[in-house]
C-alpha cells in the first residue's frame, strides 16, 4: 500500500527552526523522509537542530541563518536552498513573536513589529518560495502557523497586535490559497492551541493555568509535545492534496466554545 504521507526526497524549509514547535515539526517531517532546511536567526541553535535531524532521521539537512523582516535575507536563503537541493516543496511559515500588553498601552512601534514579523514575514518568505520554486515547478505545499488567537479574542493575555497578527494570516492564507492553487500550490494555516514548550511549561503547568483550563478547553489541558505534528504532516504531504485555504484549529476545542 503507497504511503500517501511519503515525503522521501522532497525539501522543506521551516522557519523558526530553532527551538520548540518548529524544531518538532521538522522531526516529523525528516521523519518521513524529507530533506530539512532549518531557517532561523541564531546560526548555533539551527546548526544543532541541523545536526540532530540529519542523525536522526538520515536525510540532508541545511542551517540557514535568516531574519524573515528583512527581504534581501529571505531572497538570499531562498536562492541558496534551490542551489543546494534543486527544489522546495514545502514551506512551513513557523517563524514568529508575541507580547503581552494592554491594547491601550501598545506603542506604535510594538504593534508594527508584530506585523512586520508574523504577518509580512510570512508573506516575504510565501512570495519568494513560490516565486521562485513552486511556481515553476507547478506544485508546493505551504503551510502558515497562525493561532486560534488569529480566529478569536481572548480574556486571559491582551495582546491585540497578535491578534491582528496571526487574524491577518488567516487571511492572507486563503487570498493565497485562491491566488496559487492553478500553479498547484496548496496554501493553508494551523492554528494552535496552547502548547508546551520550553518558553511556556512555567506558564502552563501552573496551578492557575490549570484551573483555567478546565473552563476554557473542553479538553481540560494544554497540547502536548508531537500534537501538532499530525497536522502539519498531513498539510505538507500528498493526503491533502485538494485540501487548501483552510484555517485548522489544533487547540483541544478552545475554538469550539
Amino acid at each position: 500500500m503507497t504511503d500517501i504521507f511519503d515525503l522521501k526526497d522532497q525539501v522543506a524549509i521551516v522557519t523558526g527552526c530553532s527551538t520548540g514547535l518548529g524544531v518538532q515539526m521538522a522531526h516529523a517531517l525528516a521523519a518521513k523522509g524529507a530533506n530539512i532546511v532549518a531557517l532561523a536567526r541564531r546560526q548555533e541553535l539551527i546548526d544543532q537542530v541541523a545536526s540532530e535531524i540529519a542523525e536522526k532521521h538520515g536525510v540532508k539537512t541545511l542551517a540557514l541563518r535568516c531574519d524573515i523582516t528583512d527581504t534581501e535575507m529571505v531572497e538570499s536563503a531562498v536562492d541558496t536552498v534551490l542551489k543546494e537541493f534543486g527544489r522546495i516543496d514545502i514551506l512551513i511559515n513557523n517563524a514568529g513573536t508575541g507580547g503581552v500588553t494592554p491594547a491601550e498601552d501598545l506603542t506604535d512601534e510594538t504593534f508594527s513589529n508584530e506585523i512586520d514579523i508574523d504577518l509580512f514575514g510570512t508573506f516575504r518568505m510565501a512570495r519568494s518560495v513560490a516565486k521562485k520554486a513552486m511556481i515553476p515547478a507547478n506544485y508546493g505545499r505551504i503551510i502558515n502557523i497562525a493561532s486560534m488567537y488569529g480566529l478569536v479574542g481572548n480574556k486571559i493575555a491582551p495582546s491585540s497586535a497578535y491578534h491582528a497578527a496571526k487574524g491577518g494570516v488567516v487571511n492572507l492564507t486563503r487570498a493565497l490559497a485562491c491566488e496559487w492553487g492553478k500553479y498547484g500550490i496548496t496554501v493553508n494555516a494551523i492554528c494552535p492551541g496552547y502548547f508546551i514548550t520550553d518558553l511556556t511549561a512555567d506558564t502552563l503547568n501552573s496551578d492557575f493555568f490549570k484551573e483555567y483550563s478546565k473552563g476554557a478547553i473542553p479538553m481540560e489541558r494544554y497540547g502536548l509535545e508531537g500534537e501538532l505534528d499530525s497536522a502539519a504532516l498531513f498539510l505538507s504531504s500528498k493526503a491533502s492534496s485538494y485540501v487548501t485555504g483552510v484555517a485548522l484549529p489544533v487547540d483541544g476545542g478552545y475554538t469550539a466554545m
